[in-house]
């Protein structure tokens, strides 16, 4: 089933046309990843999906629905959460007050604090950091807040930008663990990452772009071994 369907998007800022006209699928349970350069169009991408950047055309649709003209907070009614780039946490609340924040459009009292135990649960230092403000967090315990107070939102479809960036070698594994476990829960993603050597091989369908393009598609395991992929975003991964 498609859960996510992206029809001849384009985007601009001002004169420079950041996407000219993107189309793909995202289906339901998959692990899908776009690659390429800085300023390739990835976040721009998952921007207007968000409903943080108004497409100039094209159309967005989720189960079925059109969302294009939706605001942010509608879109994460729908059931669509963003990991954003760089983590964003709220650097002088408490974990346990960014996670509330995560469940703002939520009602069910009584379920957001049995999400904040599965998410302590998923990430046991951030329970032992409860009352810790998130901005004296590490980098990649701020990353699991983030990744955390998304899934508050109890999204169908989770967005991650660039999950992996500044953290250690280690903490990148953790990452990509935890990636594979949502998978595996039937949590629905689309990832950008610039390891793409470690996006490609947990993604099920890849999409490369270029300058505001979709320049080659495939699985996961195919653009691993594509020989153009490989030389462009492999090599030092």
């Amino acid at each position: 089933m498609i859960m996510l369907k992206v029809t001849d998007l384009k985007v601009n800022y001002g004169g420079i046309e950041a996407l000219k006209g993107i189309s793909f699928d995202v289906r339901q349970g998959q692990i899908v990843t776009l690659i390429g350069a800085n300023g390739a169009g990835k976040s721009t991408t998952l921007r207007a999906i968000s409903g943080l950047v108004k497409p100039s055309d094209g159309s967005i649709n989720f189960m079925g629905r059109d969302i294009t003209s939706l605001n942010s907070q509608k879109i994460v009614a729908e059931g669509i959460a963003l990991v954003p780039e760089g983590r964003r946490v709220f650097a002088n609340l408490t974990v346990k007050e960014n996670l509330k924040i995560g469940a703002y459009l939520r009602k069910d009292k009584d379920e957001i604090e049995e999400g904040i135990k599965d998410i302590y649960r998923r990430f046991p230092r951030l329970r032992e950091r409860e009352w810790q403000l998130a901005g004296t967090l590490s980098g990649g315990e701020q990353q699991m807040l983030a990744v955390g107070r998304a899934m508050m939102a109890k999204p169908k479809l989770l967005m991650m930008d660039e999950p992996s960036l500044g953290l250690a070698p280690l903490v990148v594994k953790d990452i990509f663990s935890i990636i594979r476990e949502l998978k595996s829960e039937g949590i629905t993603i689309l990832l950008i990452e610039q390891n793409a050597n470690a996006a490609l091989r947990c993604a099920d369908y890849g999409f490369v772009m270029e300058t505001g393009s979709i320049t080659l598609t495939g699985s996961g395991q195919d653009l691993l071994t594509n020989e153009d992929v490989k030389a462009a975003y492999l090599g030092s991964n």
